[in-house]
């Protein structure tokens, strides 16, 4: 696929390929350091919480909160890996299909990669009111942001931790 191309599968899951040199939500830092910074900060915490679980009695938690955790690292993982590694080994994909191990090189250097989103769930559509402060009369989409397999397993790891497993937490 190439930038912004995309496919329904439904009318509301639609497959949209999508390149996000930020964070949650599209968010950046702002220039080439700012994506360092944004980088290597998630190789820390990733780092940091590995070392973490491996300190703390891991046995005294149930299988459950054990997954939550799986699902929070393994999602910190595969987002890292690709802002590590994709730029690296994709040409960019601006109208056109990005290729693999390109003879020119891929399109930014290690740390520099964008991580690929693609999973788009607007379910539902509508007007705000014009009578609305300041939104008014712009169009409103639930649910707008493009996300992708590794933000899924983090989202669900952290809501499951919060919602079910708090009181094993403390």
């Amino acid at each position: 696929m190439f930038l912004g191309q995309y496919f329904e599968i439904f009318d509301w899951f639609i497959i949209y390929f999508t390149e996000n040199n930020g964070m949650a939500f599209g968010l950046e830092l702002g220039g080439e350091l700012g994506k360092l910074i944004l980088t290597l900060t998630r190789i820390f915490i990733v780092v940091f919480a590995v070392r973490y679980l491996f300190k703390i009695n891991l046995s005294k938690y149930k299988s459950p909160v054990l997954i939550c955790f799986g699902l929070i690292l393994g999602g910190a993982v595969g987002n890292i890996i690709d802002c590590l590694l994709y730029g690296v080994v994709f040409n960019d994909s601006y109208n056109n299909i990005a290729s693999m191990f390109p003879e020119e090189g891929g399109y930014s250097s290690i740390f520099f990669g964008k991580v690929v989103d693609m999973f788009y769930f607007p379910f539902f559509s509508t007007e705000i009111p014009s009578w609305v402060p300041y939104f008014g009369g712009n169009n409103f989409t639930f649910f707008k942001p493009v996300f992708n397999f590794a933000d899924s397993c983090i989202s669900v790891g952290a809501i499951s931790l919060i919602l079910f497993f708090r009181k094993d937490l403390n």
